[in-house]
C-alpha cells in the first residue's frame, strides 16, 4: 500500500483535462514510468482510485510513485511524440524494455577458390559475412535453404585439394550436390553459382526468379537448350523452397507482430518480411506482468529501428492506430500502414508469429505453445484480463438419491494437477437436485479457503468451470457473491455427441469453436472432471452395495459394515481376512466372524 496515496488523489484532483504526457516518480525524484494521455485528470486519476483492478505491472508502479511531473500538448498526437522521446531519454523502469536474449548471427562467405556458405553465432574466422541477424533460426534456415538451392557442397572436403580423390558422397547421387568432387565443375562456374547465392540471400527470391527467367529466356532464344534447362531447374528449386519457407510474393516489406501471454510473463515475435521472403525474426521477453500493450511495444521498438516497413500486421484493431501510422510515416518518410490480420495471407502469417512467440514463451515457462495460445484463446472468449493459470472444475454424480458426490478436478497453466484434485459425498441434499448439491459443494470448498485449514484449498482459482448450463452458474454465483469469493465462474455445456459446444454465462451462452486450442482445452476439462466425479460415485456406490450385502450376517450392523469395507476396501482383500482379523474389525465375538467370514466366502 502507498502511503502517498492521499497526496497523488488529491494534486490529480485539480489536474488539467487537457492532453499530455505525465512522468511518475519514486522518492529518490527518479522517473520511474513516463504515460501519455488524451486526458490528463481521467488518466492520471484512473492510478490513484480506491479498489483498482490494475495489472501486475501497473499494481508494482503505482506501489513505488511518489510524485508525478506532467507537461501539457495541444493534442494526443504531441502527447505520443513527446511520450517516445522522454522514454529515450529516462530509460524508465516500469515502461517496456526491448531486450531479447539472443546473440547476433552471420551468414560467412569463406575464402579460397572454392568458397563455402556456412551460419556463424560471430565474425572469428575469414572470409565475407552478411548480417548481423537476430534470429538463429532464420540464419541457418537461410543457409540451408541456399545450400540446397543452388547444390552447394555441405560435406567437409577441402577443394581443390581433394577434387577426383574418392568416390561422391549420397548428397550427389541424389542431386541435393552439385559436385564439385567429381572435377566436373570449374572453378568459374562455381563462383558464379555463389555469386548468385549470395544475391538470392539479399535479395529474395522474387527478384531472383525474375532474373533467372529472363536469363532462361535468352539462353533458349540462343539454343543454349542445357542451359536453359538448368536455370529451370532451378527456377524451380527456388520455387519450391519459397513454399517450405513460407516465401510470401504479394507481400513485400512487412513485419508481422503478434504476443503470447502466460498470465505471469509475455513474449512478442516480430516476423520481419523483406523482398517478398521471410528475412529475419525477434523475440522480446516481459516477465512478472511488466509488459506494455501493443502501441506501446509498436512505438518503442520502431523509435530506434534502423528500417521502418511500409507494412505493419498485428493480431488486433488497437485504438490509436491512425496516430501510430503518423507517428512512423514522419519518422520512416514514407506511407506505414497498420492493420488487423482478419482473413487470408495477413490471417496466416499472424498466427505463424503468434506460434513462434507462444513457442518461445513456452521455454520460458515450461510449458508448450499449444497450452499458451489455448489459455489466451480462453481468457478471449470469457472476457478474461489474462489467462487462467489456475482453473478448478466441478461435476456432480449421482445415482437417483443415492451415492450424490462431486468432483474437483483442477488445471494448472493448461495441465492436469491431480495432487489438488478433490471428491465431496454430498451431506445436505436429500434428494436429487444437481443445483442444491453444486451450491453445497462449493460452499465446503470455500469455507475450506476461509479457515486455512486444507492446504488443497488455500488458493483461490482463477476460473471455476460447472459442467453444467446457466443454470448451475445462476445458482451459485449468489452464494459466491456472498461468501465474497470474485472468481469469474462458467458452465460447460455439452452437445448430443459429449462435446464442449458453449460456455454458459448467467446471462447466456458463448459459443466454442471446435477448431480452437481453447475449444481442447475445455473438452479435455470437462471429460476429466466428469470421468473423476463419476468414478467417485461408482466406487461409493459398490461400497454401499458391499455394506448392505455384509449387513445380511446376524450381528453385523451398517457402521460395523462400514468398519469393515473402510479397511479392507476390495472383495479380494475381504476374502483374504481371517475370522479372527473380521471379528476385530468389526468389534464382534469370534463366533461372528466366522459366521462373517463364512458368509464373504460364499456371496462375495
Amino acid at each position: 500500500m502507498n502511503e502517498r496515496l492521499p497526496f497523488l488523489r488529491d494534486k490529480t484532483s485539480k489536474l488539467t483535462t487537457s492532453p499530455g504526457v505525465y512522468l511518475m516518480k519514486n522518492k529518490s525524484g527518479s522517473v520511474i514510468y513516463v504515460g501519455k494521455a488524451k486526458n490528463l485528470k481521467n488518466r492520471v486519476s484512473s492510478y490513484f482510485r480506491e479498489n483498482p483492478d490494475h495489472t501486475p505491472k501497473v499494481a508494482k508502479m503505482v506501489s513505488n510513485v511518489y510524485d508525478y511531473d506532467f507537461i501539457v500538448t495541444d493534442t494526443e498526437y504531441e502527447a505520443l511524440v513527446l511520450e517516445c522521446s522522454l522514454i529515450k531519454q529516462y530509460d524508465p523502469k516500469y515502461n517496456i524494455l526491448l531486450k531479447d536474449d539472443k546473440g547476433y548471427h552471420y551468414i560467412r562467405i569463406s575464402d579460397g577458390d572454392y568458397p563455402r556458405i556456412t551460419a556463424e553465432k560471430n565474425k572469428s574466422l575469414s572470409g565475407t559475412y552478411l548480417g548481423p541477424f537476430v534470429s538463429s533460426f532464420t540464419t541457418k534456415q537461410a543457409v540451408d535453404e541456399v545450400n540446397k538451392v543452388f547444390l552447394l557442397p555441405s560435406c567437409k572436403r577441402r577443394f581443390p585439394a581433394e577434387i577426383g580423390k574418392g568416390r561422391p558422397c549420397l548428397n550427389y547421387h541424389i542431386k541435393a550436390c552439385m559436385g564439385v568432387c567429381t572435377g566436373k565443375i570449374s572453378k568459374a562456374d562455381y563462383n558464379e553459382t555463389i555469386r548468385e547465392a549470395v544475391e538470392y540471400i539479399k535479395n529474395g527470391s522474387a527478384l531472383s526468379i525474375e532474373r533467372l527467367t529472363a536469363e532462361m529466356e535468352r539462353a533458349a532464344e540462343d539454343m543454349e537448350f542445357e542451359k536453359a534447362a538448368f536455370l529451370r531447374d532451378r527456377i524451380a528449386a527456388i520455387k519450391k523452397a519459397g513454399d517450405s519457407q513460407k516465401i510470401i510474393t504479394d507481400i513485400k516489406d512487412t513485419d508481422v507482430i503478434a504476443f503470447a501471454n502466460s498470465g505471469t510473463a509475455m513474449a512478442v515475435s516480430v516476423l520481419i518480411y523483406r523482398n517478398g521472403r521471410l528475412f529475419d525474426k525477434k523475440v522480446f521477453f516481459f516477465e512478472n506482468g511488466e509488459s506494455g500493450d501493443i502501441d506501446e511495444f509498436i512505438s518503442q521498438y520502431y523509435s530506434d529501428a534502423e528500417i521502418i516497413p511500409k507494412a505493419i500486421i498485428i493480431e488486433e484493431e488497437i485504438e490509436n492506430m491512425e496516430m501510430l501510422e503518423r507517428l512512423l510515416r514522419e519518422r520512416s518518410g514514407h506511407a506505414v500502414s497498420i492493420s488487423a490480420a482478419k482473413r487470408g495471407t495477413p490471417l496466416k502469417l499472424a498466427m505463424l508469429s503468434k506460434s513462434n512467440a507462444s513457442e518461445h514463451l513456452s521455454l520460458r515457462v515450461g510449458r508448450t505453445g499449444k497450452e499458451i495460445i489455448a489459455l489466451e484463446e480462453l481468457a478471449k472468449l470469457l472476457g478474461l484480463e489474462n489467462p487462467p493459470s489456475y482453473i478448478e472444475a466441478y461435476d456432480i454424480s449421482n445415482l437417483s438419491s443415492t451415492s450424490m458426490v462431486a468432483g474437483m478436478v483442477v488445471f494448472e497453466n493448461g495441465r492436469p494437477l491431480k495432487s489438488a484434485y478433490k471428491r465431496f459425498s454430498i451431506k445436505d441434499v436429500a434428494e436429487q437436485n444437481d443445483y442444491a448439491c453444486m451450491r453445497e459443494v462449493l460452499q465446503r470448498r470455500f469455507k475450506h479457503y476461509f479457515a486455512k485449514d486444507d492446504e488443497g484449498f488455500s488458493r483461490l482459482p482463477d476460473l471455476i468451470l460447472l459442467d453444467g448450463g446457466k443454470g448451475h452458474v445462476g445458482a451459485v454465483l449468489p452464494l459466491l457473491r456472498d461468501m465474497g469469493i470474485d472468481v469469474p465462474v462458467f458452465g460447460m455445456v455439452k452437445d448430443n455427441k459429449h462435446r464442449t459446444r458453449a460456455i454458459a454465462a448467467s446471462g447466456g451462452e458463448i459459443s466454442v469453436s471446435d477448431i480452437k486450442p481453447a475449444f481442447f482445452l475445455l473438452t479435455r476439462i470437462q471429460d476429466e472432471v466428469h470421468r473423476f466425479a463419476i468414478s467417485y460415485q461408482r466406487s461409493k456406490h459398490e461400497k454401499k452395495s458391499y455394506e448392505l450385502e455384509l449387513t445380511k450376517v446376524k450381528g453385523i450392523g451398517i457402521k460395523k459394515a462400514q468398519k469393515l469395507i473402510l479397511k479392507y476396501r476390495t472383495k479380494s482383500a475381504l476374502k483374504e481376512a481371517t475370522p479372527e482379523e473380521l471379528a476385530e474389525t468389526a468389534g464382534v465375538s469370534i463366533e461372528i466372524g466366522r459366521n462373517l467370514y463364512d458368509f464373504i466366502q460364499s456371496s462375495f
